[in-house]
């Protein structure tokens, strides 16, 4: 990648006061853009000031979805650092994702310093009050005009930035989940392993239906058996039984969360018994049933770690823990979220500084 060209705005924006952040309505400043096509290869990198761009009508991203997106975010420290939550690990996943649909990879250390380029010059848009952080989305679609189903010759990379308080408005408290025994989201084979727009549009169908019927989230169950837990809408999701941490193992259509790998690496590290493997639905519902079901909890970059307080399924609900905060996801949520806002050590190397 040659040397980024940098155009900055006239005029800088101003970051809102905390309490009218919300989740990803609010831009910075200024984006990172490059191009891409099949001559000359990933080329033309550039900050510029965070605006719309010109698209034709045929675009093939507009007719034939190929595009992919991250989701990944930086935090003001205490001591006014801005530090960024394992950046390769989901530039990664980028690149992997950028496989499952035909787009051509990216050199994530290229990426990696144009991100950390972006961060420098957009520092004073990072919030640092509890709970804030700045949302880091990159994507890249096919910009190709051709209107016929094939691999684009031509694509764009965006990363575009987002200051952000809370996910859910209701702050840090158990989620009502419907499981979903109607709509399918992914099979093996598809894309549910990938990051793509397509998986996303599924979802909401049966996310809407679920908020007209009071719940916040789905929970998704296979598609073949239409028994065996997958993921919910946007975070993957973990179940303490007897005293252990339970989740769905990775199987092909399931996305591998970042922060599923975090709780995963932090359980270990704690001394729990942690199993990665198929889970049903009946399994939970019989685990509550005994006595047994101590705790339901999803885990997600946007979120963190967001508790369940009740899961209902076929007309039977259940509630988790007295529909109360569990004990371990309190543990989970205040341990890493901490590291993140640098009030404690990062022990396990999950925060790199932009040394801006």
């Amino acid at each position: 990648m040659s040397e980024i060209e940098v155009t900055k705005v006239g005029k800088v924006g101003v970051l809102p006061t905390d309490k009218n952040l919300g989740f990803g309505k609010i831009f910075t400043d200024h984006m990172f853009v490059m191009d891409y096509d099949s001559r000359k290869g990933w080329h033309s990198p550039r900050i510029i000031p965070y605006a719309e761009f010109s698209s034709l009508p045929a675009m093939i991203v507009f007719h034939y979805g190929q595009a992919i997106f991250e989701g990944m975010k930086a935090f003001r420290t205490v001591d006014n650092h801005i530090n960024v939550f394992r950046p390769y690990e989901y530039l990664n996943r980028f690149n992997r994702s950028a496989d499952f649909l035909c787009i051509p990879k990216m050199d994530v250390e290229q990426i990696h310093t144009a991100l950390f380029q972006l961060l420098a010059l957009e520092k004073d848009w990072v919030p640092g009050d509890p709970g804030t952080s700045l949302y880091i989305r990159p994507f890249v679609i096919a910009s190709e005009p051709h209107l016929g189903v094939k691999v684009a010759d031509s694509y764009k990379l965006f990363i575009i930035l987002s200051p952000v308080g809370a996910y859910y408005e209701t702050g840090f408290k158990p989620v009502s989940i419907k499981v979903e025994d109607k709509y399918v989201r992914a099979t093996k084979g598809g894309l549910g392993q990938a990051k793509t727009p397509a998986n996303y549009a599924m979802s909401l169908a049966a996310q809407q239906e679920a908020y007209a019927d009071g719940f916040g989230q789905v929970l998704w169950l296979d598609a073949v058996h239409r028994k065996y837990i997958e993921e919910v809408g946007t975070m993957n999701i973990f179940f303490k039984i007897n005293g252990e941490i339970i989740t769905p193992e990775l199987n092909g259509s399931i996305l591998g969360g970042i922060t599923r790998r975090t709780v995963l690496e932090l359980s270990k590290s704690w001394g729990m018994k942690v199993s990665e493997r198929q889970i049903s639905i009946e399994e939970v519902f019989e685990a509550h049933t005994k006595g047994e079901l101590e705790e339901v909890f999803g885990s997600g970059t946007a979120a963190v770690i967001s508790p369940v307080g009740e899961l209902s399924w076929k007309g039977q609900k259940i509630a988790i823990n007295n529909n109360q905060t569990g004990e371990f996801s309190q543990k989970l949520f205040d341990y890493i979220t901490s590291v993140q806002s640098g009030k404690i050590d990062d022990q396990l190397g999950w925060m790199e500084d932009v040394n801006c």
